[in-house]
This record gives structure tokens, sequence and C-alpha cells, in this order.
């Protein structure tokens, strides 16, 4: 039997599939929110890691910039200078 992990005996392959599977949709959603936050968060750190310079803001938009352009980084950004003003 071929797993769709490398690493992973089928048997625990197939109990972790049935768990899933038992899960409920809201249980899914929180899942994979969850598994979200945490990239994000991560990929956060490794941005201020590159970039010490920078405070929390500046990093935050960079991240905004890499992963959803440009002009969303200066759209938040102009709203961001409105908002303090």
């Amino acid at each position: 039997m071929t797993t769709q992990s490398a690493d992973t005996h089928p048997g625990a392959e197939k109990v972790l599939i049935e768990l899933q599977r038992r899960k409920s949709r809201t249980e899914k959603l929180n899942q994979v929110r969850s598994q979200s936050q945490v990239t994000m968060a991560l990929a956060k750190r490794a941005i201020a890691r590159a970039n010490r310079e920078l405070g929390e803001l500046e990093v935050d938009l960079l991240f905004i910039r890499l992963h959803y352009g440009e002009s969303l980084a200066r759209r938040v950004s102009e709203y961001l200078k409105k908002c303090r003003a």
C-alpha cells in the first residue's frame, strides 16, 4: 500500500485520515485557520529576522507587499496614515 507521505506508515495514515473525516466542518475550518495563523506568524518572523531595522508595522507592511502585492501594501499604508492623522 502506498501512502500520500513517504515517511508515514500506512496504518498511521489510515487512522489520521479517519480522524480528519470525523471532524465537523467547524473543526476543520478552525484547523485551517490555526494553520494559516501559524504560517503567517512564521513568515513575519522570518521577515523581521532578515530586516532587523524594521518595526512591527513595517514588517506587517512588507509581509503584505511580498504576499499580496505593492498596490495593496500602499493602500494599507495610506489608510493607516489617515487613521493616525
